[in-house]
């Protein structure tokens, strides 16, 4: 399992990026990320649920009702041309990042 506090920084973009493959809803973004990770990350609901806010108010994503099912009405997350544009960023700013710690934690020389 990883630590919560290595992923925080990321949990926007791992939205963002699920997002960009088409609209979805709350559950099946957690169950995507739990699967894509063979269970070594689960996100917490609170967690998701505040990217969601803070991804609205900048614009990146938008949210529309959606069916009901089982009694219980689906809100679905879009992501915006500027979500897709902020996504793009936050992929070049990863590799950058990966290059950085796997030179300092491998103590290897660039």
């Amino acid at each position: 399992m990883i630590s919560s506090d290595v992923i925080r920084g990321y949990n926007d973009t791992f939205l963002l990026s699920l997002l960009n493959q088409g609209d979805s809803y709350g559950y099946e973004l957690s169950r995507q990320i739990k699967e894509k990770t063979d269970g070594d990350y689960i996100i917490k609901e609170t967690t998701m649920y505040s990217a969601f806010t803070r991804l609205s108010k900048k614009g990146y994503i938008i949210s529309y009702p959606g069916t009901v099912t089982q009694g219980k009405k689906r809100t679905y997350y879009s992501i915006t041309l500027e979500g897709k544009m902020h996504l793009k960023e936050k992929q070049e700013e990863w590799h950058i990042t990966r290059e950085v710690v796997d030179h300092l934690v491998k103590g290897e020389d660039k």
